[in-house]
């Protein structure tokens, strides 16, 4: 499997890391709010897998339907 590299948009990352910190270190966060920085940085993470993967979105351009009929 092909990678793409730079993909990543350094401010986005710098701005989620810093946010995780300031929420983990910030005593009256509830966890709600702690549980709601953690599930941003999952899916920022899942995003940057698929965006470094050549394949991801490929299918879309296949002619599956044509084939079928």
């Amino acid at each position: 499997m092909k990678k793409r590299k730079n993909v990543v948009n350094p401010e986005i990352e710098k701005f989620i890391n810093d946010t995780i910190e300031q929420v983990k270190s910030d005593s009256t966060a509830s966890l709600t709010d702690k549980m709601k920085i953690l599930d941003r940085a999952l899916k920022w993470e899942a995003i940057k897998l698929k965006a470094e993967d050549d394949a991801w979105g490929s299918g879309f351009l296949g002619n599956e339907e044509e084939e079928e009929g």
